[in-house]
């Protein structure tokens, strides 16, 4: 593909995907949706990651999940990534737990991610 990594992730918010992005350790485009998403941006989106892996990763609030069930609708191929409920926050989540989750979804991250307590 032109330049295009072929892993992408959508996060809520900016402050996730600084938490994300040092993790991992390939090449991946994080999307922020800033909590919310219009029907003209899904669109952009849909358009824009057609064939490419998509990954959801949102916070376990209320807000998190209404959009995880847009995206199950609009995107019913995405791999939906979950936190541990007690850490609400991706941005909050401990690195060690979001390193494991990526992990788990065969996502490379840096090994020390792993290792930290």
């Amino acid at each position: 593909m032109d330049d295009v990594d072929e892993i992408v992730i959508i996060v809520e918010g900016t402050s996730d995907k600084r938490k994300v992005q040092p993790i991992i350790r390939e090449p991946v485009d994080i999307i922020c949706t800033n909590g919310t998403i219009s029907f003209n941006k899904m669109d952009e989106l849909i358009e824009q990651l057609t064939n490419r892996d998509v990954y959801i990763l949102v916070d376990a609030d209320e807000a998190g999940e209404k959009l995880r069930k847009q995206f199950k609708r609009e995107f019913p191929d995405a791999e939906h990534l979950y936190i541990d409920r007690s850490y609400r926050e991706v941005a909050t989540a401990p690195s060690k737990h979001l390193a494991s989750i990526l992990v788990a979804a065969d996502i490379d991250v840096y090994t020390e991610y792993l290792e930290k307590g």
